[in-house]
């Protein structure tokens, strides 16, 4: 009888002790009870050396089971309680035996080929002193070559002293009870020439297992124009290197590229990393920007802001038959009295004020609630509306026809052409600007623009103030891409900032004009809306953009040149701030084409809360800081001839 059958042996033996009694005098009952006898006599006769064997192997198998079924818990418990543990464990155990290959990021460019943006390699400087072989035989290797490497690395980088140098690296070298520490020897990058000559200094030529000096990558974007344009460029995050503004955000999947991954394999008795995908470099990316525009945008604008000591401006240049944009700028006001580019104001929607006086007069004409014949009464006290009283900046009792109600920014002569036109139906009114494309959702490159904000009021009171442009909201870029329909005889294209891309030099994309609608209103409209736009500039009795005079000669021009005739319109809105509008606290504005007769750039200037005394004026201000762009603008872009007292442009496609 073998050990491992004891406990079946046991069990049969008390089945057959219970067999005999039910029939002892059958022959099976008495076979039965024969091998009972039989058993009971084998068991009876075990040495007691057996016995104990048996009651070991119990105990041993016993053991086994319980550790068995511990294992078997300590699984489930794993695959469970602790999965996310354990998988996150693997990752970090896979992702320390591979290494990411980073692509280079593509370039920026202007329309005409000039770099706009581009990647350069700079580096942070560090020494872990903790290293072994500089703690062997007596230190000597360290006070070896400390002098040495102070001296260098003050001679490359230039921001310390040698003597500091070596001070830094001594306490570093000392510090954690004499086993040292990891320090960064610079807070200044170092270019990679400098990284390059460091890393041939004594002992650094070693390698860092010997010196303990290395350095750490940096994503560094530089921009050759410097800050020109710089919000609408963008930047990228100096950690991972993605954009996280403007063209660099945008066209983050085409700039960036794809990483490569190597692998760290044994290779002749030493690791290294051997490239398993290589990265694929970005591509580059070649904008409607013109360097030299955004430089006649910027100058002039700034010079006006400094004049104004204004919040912020910003000015946008584009193209009129391509709606390519050639200049974006935004300017804010920073605590040492400069201005810098922080934020796209370009792109970020407010209320208009008197420049959405022209969509609202486009309208009424376009569906026959006024004629170009009519006239409107206006009085010097204000006009009231449902409790609202409207007035005027240039207050008098008088009667305007549409036209000169325009030129002049009548927000009485408006407010009463649209209410009556529409008999008060601010539903009937914003369902017309919408058919003229007001709202139409453009696609923009620059993340994170604003669309506009033109809802149907639930009281009867806001269609008055509509007119004259608020409780609507429109980014200066939807204003001055709706201007711009209106020089491109109708035609509303989307403003354009991507223009190619390429890469490895081949051009692997064109980017094309996008047309959004093919007329805003009706040719016999657009005609009257073009006189309006002329006698804002160039009517000197009532325009507000045409000159400034005093004592009845004229002092100043505002948008008037005599170099290149312009057209456009004025706007004032008062800002709404802390719950409520401010009478001494207003955003000015001017959007304009030109030349008015061949229309090729339309443009606008805005300029938030000037503070120059309280005074302020659209026309002046930033009609003439689109005079200057206009003028520098038609120099830099068209060759011009002078016939008698007029000048004749003509694009030389720079």
């Amino acid at each position: 009888i073998l050990p491992s059958n004891i406990e079946i042996i046991i069990i049969v033996m008390k089945y057959i002790e219970l067999v005999p009694a039910a029939n002892p005098s059958n022959p099976s009952i008495k076979l039965i009870a024969f091998i009972h006898a039989t058993i009971i006599n084998n068991v009876n006769a075990m040495s007691e050396n057996l016995k104990q064997t048996i009651l070991r192997f119990a105990l041993i198998f016993f053991g086994i089971a319980v550790m068995f079924i511990i294992v078997l818990v300590q699984i489930a418990y794993i695959q469970t309680a602790e999965k996310d543990k354990w998988e996150k464990a693997s990752k970090q155990s896979n992702a320390s035996s591979t290494r990411i290959i980073p692509a280079t990021r593509g370039n920026i460019y202007d329309c005409q080929g000039r770099l706009l943006a581009s990647s350069i390699p700079q580096y942070y400087l560090h020494m872990d002193t903790r290293v072994e072989a500089l703690h062997l035989g007596g230190d000597t290797l360290f006070w070896q070559y400390v002098d040495s490497m102070a001296m260098g690395f003050s001679r490359i980088i230039g921001d310390k002293s040698t003597a500091e140098y070596k001070q830094m690296m001594i306490t570093a070298f000392r510090s954690n009870n004499q086993r040292g520490k990891d320090i960064r020897l610079s807070s200044k990058r170092i270019s990679y020439t400098q990284r390059k000559e460091i890393m041939q200094l004594p002992l650094v030529r070693r390698g860092i297992y010997k010196s303990g000096v290395y350095t750490t990558d940096l994503n560094i974007r530089s921009k050759p124009f410097g800050s020109l344009g710089s919000r609408t460029i963008g930047n990228i995050y100096s950690v991972d290197g993605k954009g996280n503004a403007g063209i660099e955000k945008r066209f983050e999947k085409e700039l960036h590229g794809v990483d490569g991954k190597s692998s760290r394999q044994r290779v002749a008795g030493h690791w290294e990393y051997i490239p398993i995908r290589e990265a694929e470099n970005g591509a580059d990316v070649y904008t409607t920007l013109d360097a030299n525009m955004m430089d006649i945008c910027e100058s002039s604008l700034r010079k006006q802001l400094h004049i104004n000591r204004a919040d912020w401006g910003c000015v946008i240049l584009m193209e009129v038959e391509t709606g390519e944009i050639k200049a974006m700028c935004n300017l804010d006001l920073g605590s040492d009295g400069e201005y810098y580019e922080r934020a796209n104001h370009a792109v970020t929607r407010m209320e208009p004020g008197s420049t959405f006086k022209t969509f609202a007069m486009m309208a009424a004409l376009d569906d026959g609630k006024v004629d170009m014949d009519d006239t409107v009464r206006v009085w010097k006290k204000g006009w009231k509306y449902y409790g609202s009283n409207h007035i005027d900046a240039h207050p008098a009792d008088t009667i305007y026809t549409p036209r000169q109600a325009l030129a002049v920014s009548s927000n009485i002569a408006l407010a009463r052409i649209v209410t009556e036109g529409y008999n008060g139906s601010a539903k009937k009114f914003v369902h017309k600007l919408e058919r003229m494309g007001i709202k139409d959702s453009l696609d923009y490159i620059i993340p994170g623009a604003d669309q506009a904000k033109l809802e149907i009021p639930n009281d009867t009171v806001t269609i008055s103030k509509m007119a004259y442009g608020y409780s609507v909201e429109l980014s200066p870029l939807q204003i001055a891409m709706l201007y711009n329909s209106i020089a491109n005889d109708g035609k509303i294209v989307t403003p354009m900032l991507k223009k190619k891309k390429k890469k490895d030099g081949d051009v692997i994309e064109n980017f094309h004009t996008k047309v959004l609608r093919n007329n805003i209103c009706s040719s016999r409209t657009l005609n009257d809306i073009r006189a309006c736009l002329h006698d804002v500039v160039w009517d000197n009795d009532l325009g507000t953009a045409s000159v400034y005079k005093w004592q009845g000669h004229i002092a100043r021009y505002k948008a008037q040149s005599h170099l290149v005739a312009i057209a456009g319109k004025t706007g004032t809105a008062q800002v709404f701030e802390e719950g409520r509008y401010w009478s001494n606290r207003h955003r000015m504005s001017f959007v304009g084409y030109f030349p008015e007769s061949d229309p090729q750039y339309t443009c606008i200037c805005v300029i938030h809360k000037p503070h120059n005394n309280g005074y302020y004026d659209a026309g002046m201000d930033c009609g003439s800081v689109v005079r200057q762009i206009a003028e520098k603008t038609m120099a830099y872009s068209n060759e011009y001839v002078v016939k008698g007292q007029e000048l004749i442009f003509r694009k030389n496609n720079k």
